[in-house]
């Protein structure tokens, strides 16, 4: 029988559990025509007949600051076949866009399933499915019956580029009695500051087994598909008139928005050329962002709609997945979304890494870590609000070497800390190496 902190937990999913059925209905009917995904969620995918490792990654977010692991992983192991689950269709979709860049042999080793709901039957399915030979579990993604499915089954877990923001440490030492109970299933944790290992020990995690790794945000290096499309794309965005101010404004949220608008119409009274690219976090809003920027007075192009841009196109609605990488590089600087809302931003490492200054709003809790030192550089600077935004827009286009050198500051402070992919790979691989060992 479980201890008592997971009884409860079990009685209040069951409890909840028509909400939980019909949010994963709403949010996977638009994108899933098959049954196969919503199976997924009850642990009842194939099964896998072929040495598997597990990483699970939250959304579109984590599988993107994944990418450098995943293909490592695909790289290290060539006889396991890697199996990606994600909460989210949009991480789903990343995972996809990943397969496509990868040769065909590492592409057909890589797999996606969504993640079963935690309840004990869903969650004991499917490891009994996968028989994964080592999970990973990215960044927080710490689900108790599936933790407790795992370590039932022998199967070692690890918490890679492990992080708890301030504000997710308070939420969970609430329910700290049932977070002990789940860390005690996990073999390691290799969190990305000693700041998060010191919450996560006083969560219940234990020392002896967590080493401090860095962040694999610092590992993404720029794809040199992603730089040539943003090279094109710029030449397209400049075409009909030559250079113009361009500024991208990515992974943007509900509430943001108007006062990216805002900022935007100010410096257009000093540059009335400039172009801001829009790139909104979630599909499902596009088309209220493109109402929004029209009710504004903006010309608008959509990129989903091959939409040409002119001289007189304001705004250019990046409503498509995959390619943010790609618009950042077409812009001169960018500011990065989930700010200027109280939901701790977004990645701010990837614009950096393409040599782009940054800026944010004032909410960076889920990325303070790597925040700082590219704040310590000059090529991070944050935001109040939109007068804060178009003060710092007009002053970046009204001092163009300035801008360049914060964005090669940004480039070199990448370089400088990137290394916990390998000191994270040779952690996996010492859980790895006694399996092996027993011919696993």
């Amino acid at each position: 029988m479980a201890p008592w902190p997971r009884l409860v937990y079990c009685a209040a999913l069951y409890a909840l559990s028509p909400l939980i059925i019909a949010r994963v209905w709403r949010e996977q009917v638009p994108t899933c025509v098959t049954t196969g995904p919503r199976r997924q969620r009850l642990g009842l995918g194939a099964e896998v007949h072929e040495p598997a490792l597990w990483l699970h990654c939250a959304s579109m977010g984590e599988v993107r600051a994944a990418r450098p692991l995943i293909e490592a992983l695909l790289g290290r192991y060539p006889g396991h076949r890697l199996l990606v689950t994600t909460m989210t269709a949009t991480g789903a979709e990343q995972v996809q866009a990943l397969a496509n860049r990868l040769a065909a042999e590492p592409a057909a080793r890589l797999e996606h399933r969504f993640v079963p709901l935690d309840w004990p039957g869903s969650a004991r399915r499917f490891v009994t499915r996968v028989r994964p030979v080592l999970a990973v579990m990215f960044e927080t993604e710490l689900w108790p019956n599936l933790l407790h499915a795992c370590r039932r089954a022998g199967v070692p877990v690890a918490v890679v580029n492990g992080r708890l923001s301030p504000r997710a440490f308070a939420r969970y030492r609430r329910i700290k009695p049932l977070m002990r109970q789940a860390l005690g299933n996990v073999a390691w944790l290799a969190a990305k500051s000693a700041a998060d290992a010191e919450r996560f020990a006083a969560l219940g995690m234990a020392p002896e087994r967590t080493d401090v790794v860095g962040s694999l945000k610092f590992e993404v290096a720029p794809e040199k598909q992603t730089l040539e499309v943003g090279e094109r794309l710029r030449t397209e965005l400049e075409k009909d008139g030559g250079e113009r101010p361009i500024w991208v404004a990515g992974s943007t949220r509900d509430g943001e928005e108007a006062a990216l608008l805002e900022a935007h119409k100010t410096l257009r009274t000093r540059y009335p050329d400039a172009l801001l690219v829009l790139v909104p976090r979630h599909p499902q809003r596009f088309d209220a962002v493109a109402d929004d920027c029209r009710a504004g007075g903006f010309a608008l192009a959509r990129r989903s709609r091959g939409e040409s841009v002119t001289r007189e196109t304001a705004v250019y609605l990046g409503d498509t997945l995959g390619e943010l990488g790609a618009l950042y590089a077409a812009g001169d600087l960018a500011f990065v979304g989930g700010s200027l809302v109280p939901l701790g931003g977004q990645n701010v490492v990837e614009p950096a890494s393409l040599g782009r200054p940054v800026l944010t709003g004032p909410s960076l809790d889920n990325f303070d870590d790597v925040a700082e030192p590219l704040k310590a550089a000059g090529a991070l600077a944050t935001v109040a609000d939109a007068d804060a935004l178009a003060e710092a827009l007009v002053g970046a286009f009204d001092d163009p070497p300035r801008t360049r050198a914060r964005g090669r500051a940004g480039k070199a402070v990448v370089a400088e800390q990137r290394g916990a992919l390998e000191r994270t790979l040779d952690g996996l691989g010492r859980l790895l190496t006694p399996i092996h060992q027993r011919g696993g």
